[in-house]
């Protein structure tokens, strides 16, 4: 079993409303997305009725705080929700928190403006009929994703118009450990239960103290900022945002340490019939002991042309500097300056002890001149030894115009000068780059690329990256499956280094299935090799696992065929396999924006258009090798590689025109049960459904081969269902017009 933390709040409301004649605001459509939110001017007086709504628009979240704290096996959520009746009647209200399968609360207690209140915990059998019959009575089926789960329920109290009322829940239970990984879980995205507008702020907190030291930390879900302990039993993981409608619960692993590097696994398996997902969370030590980090060199090749005059010279030299400085007592270095020819600070490689002297060279030195990029870097390479890692850091903001220009030629050049014990680290400045020239020196040499935009600094990049890349702890690393048959492995190609303090996550498809096996991971400490054998790893051939392992594989897998389009050229296989993987997981760029702009996306003439669109946007891409949509597609695309996360369902970007077409973001919501979204995807387990013609529609539905069972939204047969096959309960939340595919069968919800 996992350690897990699960709670939901959810506010359900029975409103008074005011007596007839006097005004009620209309309601927000949602999500409203700007700050503060904008109301809307009055609209006529309803008539008298009073009733449970599960959605008010006129109920306005002030601030949702979590504070979730581990410590000895013990998990405690302080929850608090401040909220605003904007309406003109009376509310009075009852929460129900439901609560997951098999979650034992041990100890509860809830506050309403500092009054502590009886609450009780239902059953799920005594849940599932309050869940029920709301929904036939308010025709609203969100509760129905609640299913199967036993819930907390609070006593009612009144809400006054234009007064606030504040909840704070706090409940903890016993937590446990599964392959030594612990899963805390808080659902943020159920506040959408109750109200469309969006939580004014929000924050999430998890703090974690123990006795034994933690591993891997890993949110598949948000964007989170860590700080460990100084002994690595604890840390801290915070979240925050502000006028947010959430669309994802929150979600964090983390790793209970037991070896010097530790490895976590996690899994995924629609069915046994498919092949499986895995990820392996792999964590070296987070600080090497100075006797034990491995010496290496460093090499600095910094563009010194007349186009880095400014700022980014002066940003430039900054960022050479800040390395020189960090350099561990066992490095070495050296410095090549380039643009019409270039130069280096020394003919051999230097001791820290000469990094001030090296600092007072280049702070007097000035940009001129032309970019000569194939004589620096092959200058650059003939300074490597053979028997030490070496890191080299190449900065430029140009195109080769002096020496041998051609890209082709330059990398062939690179290949035949290189050891194998080089890693290449890029650093694009502006859009004036060669992209193609840039990527493929990190894909030959086992780097990472950064470009660094007209807003960003220099500096600020370089030093991020180089604090991450400074101790290696195993380099020429690999893994060792066993028997165990492994493919669409990501990173692709041959794994990157680890470096302390830093984690790799690895993702990919794996066939069979595989119990209680051994996974070898094998690389060079120094110059001599060293394996880690991990034990008792399940790869299960059963159905079952974490859902999003699948959607981050597709989301690096997508942004891998993408970047080999641009890089090589377009061809159908490509093309099709991106058009297949973004339709199935609902991963949306640019390049991918058929998949809400095509309405019968489903059907094989529908994915043919987009094939053909996204083939006409292909080839444009891969004739594009500078200026501000390359370097935009390269960093997007890179960015999407090496995802640590699952791309959100939602639209990340500002959607604008593409070579396949014009893309605009969906309106938002009009008010009503079944009206168009504000996001035309949505993701519910393993399952992506698009908005198609007024219905939710599973992706894994074949409207050219398949029939639906159709059941009427509400009727007796519609939850006649909902008692026979349950899992269903989850898919029919969605809406009133919903079809899905389960087992084989496409199941049809349909209106009266």
């Amino acid at each position: 079993m996992k350690r897990l933390l699960y709670l939901f709040p959810l506010l359900l409301f029975v409103f008074v409303l005011p007596a007839a004649g006097q005004d009620v605001p209309c309601p927000i459509p949602p999500p409203c997305t700007v700050a503060p939110c904008p109301t809307m001017p009055p609209c006529p007086t309803p008539p008298l009725r009073r009733g449970v709504f599960t959605n008010p628009e006129w109920l306005k979240i002030n601030y949702h705080r979590v504070n979730i704290t581990v410590e000895n096996q013990i998990a405690t959520a302080d929850v608090d929700i401040q909220f605003t009746n904007e309406g003109s009647g009376l509310a009075e209200g009852t929460f129900i928190f439901p609560l997951p399968q098999g979650a034992a609360v041990d100890k509860l207690v809830m506050f309403i403006n500092g009054m502590e209140i009886e609450a009780k915990i239902l059953p799920a059998d005594q849940a599932r009929g309050i869940y029920n019959e709301i929904v036939r009575q308010y025709r609203d089926p969100a509760l129905l994703e609640y299913v199967g789960s036993s819930a907390i329920q609070a006593s009612v109290f009144p809400i006054p118009p234009g007064e606030s009322r504040r909840v704070q829940i706090r409940y903890s239970h016993i937590l446990e450990v599964d392959n030594g990984l612990v899963h805390v879980v808080y659902p943020l995205k159920v506040t959408n239960l109750l109200t469309p507008r969006p939580v004014e702020a929000l924050s999430l907190a998890v703090t974690v103290r123990g006795n034994d030291s933690i591993s891997n930390i890993y949110s598949p879900s948000h964007p989170i900022s860590i700080t460990r302990d100084s002994d690595d039993r604890g840390f801290r993981a915070g979240y925050e945002s502000g006028f947010n409608v959430p669309q994802d619960d929150f979600s964090l692993y983390y790793g209970i340490a037991s070896e010097t590097i530790n490895v976590n696994l996690l899994t995924y398996r629609e069915s046994a019939s498919e092949d499986g997902f895995f990820m392996l969370l792999v964590q070296p030590p987070l600080r090497q002991a100075q006797d034990a980090v491995i010496a290496k060199d460093v090499i600095i090749v910094l563009d010194q042309s007349g186009s880095m005059d400014g700022a980014k010279w002066d940003q430039g030299r900054s960022a050479a500097e800040y390395v020189l400085q960090h350099l561990n007592p066992s490095d070495r270095f050296n410095l090549v300056l380039f643009s019409t020819g270039w130069r280096l600070y020394s003919s051999r490689l230097e001791s820290p002890a000469q990094a001030e002297g090296a600092v007072d060279w280049i702070r007097s030195q000035d940009a001129l001149g032309g970019t000569d990029i194939n004589g620096a870097l092959t200058a650059a390479l003939g300074l490597v030894d053979a028997e030490r890692p070496t890191t080299l850091i190449f900065i430029t903001d140009g195109l080769a115009t002096e020496g041998v220009t051609d890209t082709a030629a330059i990398l062939a050049n690179l290949q035949t000068a290189a050891r194998s014990n080089v890693r290449i680290f890029t650093f694009g400045v502006g859009d004036d780059v060669d992209t193609f020239l840039l990527d493929s020196i990190v894909r030959d040499f086992r780097g990472v690329g950064s470009y660094v935009r007209p807003t960003e600094r220099i500096d600020e990049e370089v030093a991020s990256l180089y604090a991450k890349i400074s101790a290696p702890v195993l380099t020429d690393i690999s893994l060792d499956f066993g028997g165990l048959l492994v493919q669409d492995v990501y990173p692709a190609g041959t794994l990157p280094d680890l470096f302390a303090g830093t984690q790799l996550t690895i993702v990919g498809r794996y066939r069979g299935e595989a119990e209680n096996i051994s996974v070898r991971l094998s690389g060079k400490v120094g110059g001599s090799m060293q394996s880690f054998t991990y034990s008792s790893l399940d790869f299960p051939g059963r159905a079952g696992g974490e859902p999003f392992i699948a959607r981050l594989w597709a989301t690096r897998r997508i942004g891998d065929l993408l970047n080999t389009i641009r890089l090589r050229g377009e061809n159908a296989e490509l093309v099709d396999s991106i058009v297949r993987l973004s339709v199935r997981y609902g991963i949306i760029t640019p390049y991918t924006s058929f998949l809400i702009e095509e309405d019968d996306i489903l059907s094989a003439q529908g994915r043919e258009r987009a094939a053909m669109d996204l083939s006409e946007g292909a080839k444009a891409l891969s004739q594009e090798a500078s200026g501000a949509r390359a370097v935009g597609a390269a960093d997007a695309f890179a960015g999407l590689s090496a995802a640590e996360a699952p791309a959100p369902a939602a639209i990340p970007f500002a959607l604008t025109a593409t070579p396949a077409g014009t893309m605009t973001a969906p309106g938002q919501a009009e008010p009503g049960l079944n009206a168009p979204p504000a996001n035309p995807v949505q993701t519910v387990g393993s399952k992506t459904f698009l908005w198609l013609n007024g219905v939710w529609t599973d992706t894994t539905f074949e409207p050219d081969t398949m029939q639906t069972q159709k059941v009427v939204f509400l009727s007796d047969a519609y939850f006649d269902l909902l008692d026979e096959k349950p899992e269903l309960s989850a898919y029919f939340a969605l809406g009133e017009r919903v079809i899905v595919v389960l087992d084989g069968a496409a199941y049809e919800v349909v209106a009266e």
